[in-house]
C-alpha cells in the first residue's frame, strides 16, 4: 500500500467534501501549487487510494424503489469467485461481499418492485450453480450514507512561524563593573 503523508490527507479531506472543487482551490486550501495538487491526485489514483469520482444517481429517481440485501449461502466457500463472476452479470447488483458468519456472500441490489425482486431471486441468483439458499433483507429506509472519514489528526498547520527576534549583542567592554 502506498504511503500517504499529511498533504495527501489534506487533499483527500478537501476533495471528498466536493469532488468538483477546482485544483486551484484545493491548492489554496493546502498551501501548495496547482501542479503539486495535480501530481498528488494522479499518484493517489495510480496507487488505488482514490478509486473513482463522479456523480451518484438516486436509484428511486430512475425507477429502482426497492433496495435489498441478499445473504447467499454456497455449497463451498471456495466457489465464491465463480459465483461472483455470475453475480457480476446481474446489473441490478451494485455490491457483492465475501463474508464470515451465516452467509458466504452478501449482495446489495436494487429492483423496481417486489415482483422484479422475486424474478431476480428465483430466476437469476438462486439458479447459479453452488448457491444453496438465500435470505432477503429489504431496506425500509437508508438513514446514513457517507464516505469513510479522512484522518486529519496528523495534518500539520501550514501557518508560517513568527521569525525569532534576534538577541541584542552586548559588548562586555561596555558593561560597568558592579561592586
Amino acid at each position: 500500500m502506498e504511503k500517504i503523508d499529511n498533504l495527501d490527507l489534506h487533499i483527500l479531506g478537501v476533495i471528498t467534501e466536493n469532488a468538483r472543487v477546482p485544483f486551484k482551490d484545493v491548492a489554496a486550501v493546502c498551501g501548495v501549487s496547482r501542479a503539486a495538487i495535480h501530481q498528488r491526485v494522479q499518484r493517489l489514483i495510480e496507487a488505488g487510494i482514490i478509486v473513482g469520482s463522479g456523480y451518484n444517481v438516486n436509484p428511486k429517481a430512475i425507477g429502482y424503489s426497492t433496495c435489498t440485501y441478499v445473504g447467499i449461502r454456497l455449497e463451498r466457500g471456495s466457489m465464491y469467485r465463480d459465483v461472483a463472476t455470475k453475480l457480476d452479470k446481474i446489473p441490478e447488483i451494485v455490491e457483492c461481499h465475501f463474508t464470515t458468519g451465516n452467509y458466504t456472500m452478501l449482495v446489495k441490489l436494487y429492483s423496481h418492485d417486489n415482483e422484479h425482486l422475486m424474478e431476480l431471486l428465483n430466476h437469476k441468483i438462486q439458479e447459479i450453480p453452488g448457491v444453496i439458499s438465500t435470505e432477503t433483507l429489504i431496506s425500509l429506509e437508508q438513514t446514513i450514507s457517507r464516505e469513510i472519514p479522512i484522518p486529519t489528526i496528523n495534518i500539520v498547520d501550514k501557518k508560517p512561524r513568527k521569525p525569532r527576534t534576534p538577541r541584542k549583542k552586548v559588548d562586555v567592554a561596555d558593561t560597568e563593573d558592579i561592586d
